[in-house]
């Protein structure tokens, strides 16, 4: 079974050293709550949780699976109870509004302990996971009958939350779906429609489940216009606001996937299912956002957590399997053969995991201070520019750390060679896993499409700009120190080019739209690079100014790993600076009948 130790001295050297989290805790409201004493004992008993409680059922969890027997889906052993244990220890209330039960502490430190959780045990996080982003759409949009109702209950983690957003004839196209909710008696709707892919659609881990439904009024509008949001519960809350009877909400059948087995992926099916509406007539995919944005965060964490388990567990491997000596002599002569770990290339492996690991953990933690002050702040010009970097940043979270979370669990099993294929070891359920996170929530060329088009064509560059003036100045601040020169130089040059890459492509989408299509995928994936050479310059800065510390070899392996990056991993830059500049025409020249031509369909 594979092992995990959350990275605490990592997470509180980013918190603490680089973006100084004390002083920003103590600048939001009930700041005081949020003391480093507080932190610590929240990170460190999170930390037993995921590493005694969730990782043990992990891989039994993948290899039991979900059972749907008589309408009701059973979670695999030990899930419930690992769920009863999350509730009781307070869990899910840990940064939800005290108004509704919640404990009131920034959702940074919440996005801390989902690393942990992600990283062992992904499928089991998934069921709690969805609860926050459904909590959040009805504290942003629901009625106050509908937050006294479900808001305290999901906060406390009794009840759990899904969002049913995608139907069998359209994924991402939402102005496609079929799903209708007729009115009723008083302000009730009845909602008819099959969902599928349905995250946590149903389970055995809390006593009743709160739809959130996408669906179509009778005179709706057509396309995404006409959209409308749903409150749809499992079972109707009684007088009590207890479960009552059973609503129209079945699960049809649960979806055989190639990972994340644990977790109840279903068709849902609503058979006049009462519902109530969320938020105006025909806004529901606005509203919907509020908890669609914080689902891809969510997703980008996962993908952090899999690359962290999988270089733990890479690294132990590597440190103990003999193989061959190393090419310059043997490395350990008392033994038959040298450890792995010597050979360049398994090295190379190894630190693109902890590379990016670091680098996502500075990401995830970075992002996650412009959503505390988006959260906790009052209007002002500070939240505004948080709100616009926490904007850019949502979309390079979620599909970056997904596309380079795919990329290092793969390695992980290259390290372990033959064995990395063997169930037994972990490492391939960890590749399993990871794959969904590049399309859930949207896929990288949904994502890359939002960041180019929506966040900077649509802003004309505004919000780019806002992100690269802060690297500007951080590289000025920097430029006459000798230590950070083999960072500060290039990420000059980088940021420049960023800019110049985005002109380019705004100026020929003027004349071909294509050219956003084209440029996406291939600019996020640069923007993703770039934004991890900041950081990683950032990190830099600190541990060379810490060397002369107590913990010299700490801050040694940051600076190496910072070169690793900046050497082995940011090149790649210039691939897709390469590729954007190459424009729309190889991939639009060619008839949809063309691609065919060869073999009979």
């Amino acid at each position: 079974m594979p092992s995990y130790q959350a990275p605490l001295r990592d997470m509180r050297f980013v918190t603490d050293e680089m973006f100084d989290y004390p002083r920003h805790y103590a600048s939001l409201p009930n700041g005081d709550d949020a003391s480093p004493d507080v932190v610590n004992a929240i990170l460190e008993e999170g930390a037993r949780f995921a590493r005694d409680v969730l990782l043990p059922i992990n891989q039994s969890g993948d290899e039991e699976g979900c059972l749907l027997e008589g309408g009701e889906v059973k979670a695999p052993k030990g899930f419930k109870e690992a769920y009863q244990q999350y509730v009781e220890g307070g869990w899910p209330s840990l940064a939800a509004d005290p108004e509704q039960g919640g404990q009131g502490l920034p959702p940074s430190l919440a996005m801390m302990l989902s690393e942990m959780i992600c990283a062992t045990n992904l499928a089991w996080g998934m069921y709690p996971g969805l609860s926050h982003g459904a909590a959040d759409a009805l504290r942003h949009h629901g009625t106050d009958e509908q937050k006294a109702t479900y808001l305290t209950k999901l906060v406390e983690g009794v009840w759990t939350g899904t969002m049913c957003l995608t139907e069998p004839h359209c994924g991402t196209d939402l102005g496609l779906i079929k799903t209708r909710a007729v009115p009723v008696d008083g302000n009730a709707y009845a909602i008819t429609g099959t969902k599928i892919f349905i995250s946590a659609g149903d389970h055995n881990l809390a006593e009743n489940i709160v739809h959130l439904v996408l669906a179509k009024l009778p005179d709706a509008p057509e396309g995404s216009k006409g959209i409308s949001l749903f409150v749809v519960p499992k079972f109707m809350p009684n007088a009590a606001g207890n479960p009552g009877e059973r609503n129209g909400v079945t699960c049809g059948s649960l979806e055989h996937k190639m990972g994340i087995h644990g977790n109840a992926t279903c068709v849902m099916n609503f058979d006049d299912a009462t519902g109530y509406l969320v938020g105006p007539p025909n806004k529901g995919l606005a509203c919907m956002f509020t908890m669609m944005n914080a689902a891809r965060l969510g997703v980008g964490i996962q993908g952090l957590g899999l690359i962290e388990a999988s270089f733990q567990n890479s690294l132990s491997y590597a440190r103990d399997r003999l193989q061959m000596r190393g090419l310059s002599g043997k490395q350990a002569p008392e033994k038959p053969a040298d450890p792995i770990i010597v050979h360049p290339d398994v090295r190379r492996m190894l630190l693109t995991q902890k590379a990016f690991a670091e680098g996502g953990r500075m990401l995830v933690l970075y992002t996650a201070q412009m959503l505390d002050v988006v959260e906790h702040s009052e209007p002002s010009e500070e939240r505004d520019h948080a709100e616009t970097l926490l904007g850019l940043l949502t979309p390079i979270v979620k599909a970056f750390l997904t596309e380079v979370g795919f990329e290092c669990t793969n390695e992980g099993v290259q390290i372990y060679g033959g064995h990395g294929f063997i169930k037994e070891w972990g490492m391939e359920q960890l590749v399993r896993d990871a794959r969904i996170t590049r399309l859930y929530e949207g896929t990288t060329g949904i994502q890359a499409l939002d960041l180019l088009g929506r966040k900077v064509l649509m802003s004309q560059g505004e919000s780019l700009k806002v992100f690269t003036k802060e690297i500007h100045k951080f590289c000025k601040a920097e430029a006459d120190n000798p230590a950070l020169k083999e960072f500060v130089e290039p990420l000059v040059k980088l940021n420049a080019e960023w800019g110049e890459l985005t002109m380019g492509v705004g100026m020929k989408a003027m004349q071909d739209r294509e050219e956003v299509g084209a440029a996406s995928v291939d600019y996020l994936m640069y923007s993703g690079y770039v934004t991890l050479a900041y950081l990683f310059a950032r990190a830099a800065k600190q541990a060379s100014v810490s060397l002369a510390g107590d913990d010299k070899a700490f801050y040694a392996a940051k600076l190496n790993t910072a070169r690793f990056y900046y050497q082995r991993l940011l090149p790649r830059t210039k691939a897709h600076a390469q590729m954007i500049e190459s424009g729309a025409g190889s991939l639009m020249a060619m008839s949809s009948e063309e691609f065919g031509l060869g073999f009979e369909i």
